[in-house]
């Protein structure tokens, strides 16, 4: 069956779909017999669908026409399946280990087709709410984003070339549009859209919507996060789009992708770890305080911002006298300079990283869309009572971003608000 024009699938037509594209039917041995598919997406955008056989699987993502968490009111164009499938094979290609492979891209129908990631992997968020220590996470994922960020920047690419790439994903404007509204409008106005924990933060909220200092740090960060066209960011990188074992770590979801700033999808990942340290005490009962955990989880944000700055600037290094128009070699010349030039750009990246983490914070309790690791605590005033720590956490980290110069200050700060 050819599908000439865009339609929304289900299981059954899913099967006559499959059928006729070879990409997906070899996948299953080309037999349908025992055929499985179980449709998962619990996120807040599109249909994903399981679709397994005796003799392989695969998963397939189709992106809707609207918005899946709000309905048809919210419209929202399909054509980010084809942002996300362009993202999946640039990024997979300089970090194979960490991104699934993609099998296939239809555009008419808005579906991608790519690896599934089989149990025991689990999105990373649910494993940080139960409580499970990943002892590569911090290895695996700034390995991820030290190599995806850095090869698409101009510290690797011809002005020619990255403005060319940057060209290619000026269309995902829609996805842009919406994250420039929910991460740094929405929070800090009167929105239909908010929600928070009422009515133990309904004080806080307001609080937000009128500090001045905060809608001040706010604007400067979204006129980076418009105009900044510094690499191809994952431009949604939270714990409930990276998926994990104990041995793997695997990124999903990139269809925010755009060429942005650095520090967005760094301080995307690491607020949402810090997020989840808010919440710990909110998971913790009898058998276990989480003490142990919340440990755990400042040593995995130290280790990710170190390992990440350790791996960007090897790799900088190594191709220093590369294609990389950033920085051209007959005028960086020596160690010297090179030391002084990266200092300020990995300086510049940890100021952006913690504000933007920030800013993915606090939507995160007032804005839209909220977070299981808080959601999931059933008594409404000790999920406040986190949230409001975590709150707290942000306001600080935005507004005094420029005074924190190392990643311990951080944990520190962390500790103390908690």
């Amino acid at each position: 069956m050819a599908f000439t024009e865009f339609r929304p699938l289900d299981e059954k037509s899913l099967v006559d779909y499959i059928k006729f594209v070879p990409a997906l039917f070899s996948k299953l041995g080309n037999n349908l017999d025992g055929l499985t598919i179980k449709e998962v997406g619990d996120g807040n955008l599109n249909f994903v669908y399981i679709v397994a056989g005796p003799s392989g699987s695969f998963v397939i993502k189709q992106a809707l026409p609207y918005i899946r968490c709000i309905g048809e009111s919210w419209p929202m164009t399909k054509e980010r399946a084809y942002f996300e499938a362009l993202a999946l094979k640039e990024q997979g290609h300089w970090s194979p280990d960490h991104v699934p492979e993609v099998y296939h891209f239809d555009r008419t129908m808005s579906l991608i087709g790519m690896r599934y990631l089989e149990p025991p992997h689990i999105i990373l968020r649910k494993g940080l709410i139960a409580g499970i220590e990943y002892p590569l996470l911090a290895e695996h994922i700034s390995d991820y984003m030290a190599k995806t960020l850095f090869h698409t920047s101009l510290l690797y690419h011809s002005t020619t070339d990255h403005k060319h790439a940057v060209a290619e994903f000026c269309g995902n404007l829609e996805l842009c549009r919406l994250t420039e509204q929910v991460v740094f409008s929405d929070p800090y106005k009167v929105s239909q859209y908010n929600r928070w924990t009422t009515p133990y933060l309904d004080h806080d909220a307001e609080a937000v919507r009128e500090d001045n200092a905060l809608k001040v740090e706010i604007g400067e960060l979204k006129s980076k996060f418009i105009e900044r066209a510094q690499a191809l960011i994952h431009g949604d990188l939270h714990t409930g789009s990276v998926m994990v074992t104990l041995e793997s770590t695997q990124v999903i979801d990139p269809e925010f992708a755009f060429y942005g700033p650095i520090g967005f999808d760094v301080g995307a990942f690491i607020g949402n770890l810090i997020l989840a340290y808010f919440s710990q005490d909110g998971h913790a009962d009898g058998g276990n305080d989480r003490k142990s955990y919340k440990e755990w989880i400042l040593r995995t944000i130290a280790d990710t911002w170190n390992l990440f700055q350790k791996k960007f600037i090897a790799l900088w290094d190594e191709h220093k006298d590369g294609s990389g128009e950033a920085y051209l070699p007959a005028i960086y010349n020596n160690s010297e300079v090179q030391h002084l030039v990266q200092k300020r750009y990995v300086e510049d990246l940890f100021h952006d990283t913690l504000g933007f983490g920030a800013a993915k914070m606090i939507r995160r309790v007032v804005g839209v869309a909220h977070v299981e690791d808080f959601e999931s605590i059933s008594d409404a005033k000790k999920r406040a009572s986190c949230e409001r720590r975590a709150l707290d956490m942000a306001k600080l980290l935005l507004k005094e971003r420029k005074k924190f110069h190392a990643i311990d200050q951080i944990v520190t700060a962390m500790q103390q608000v908690a």
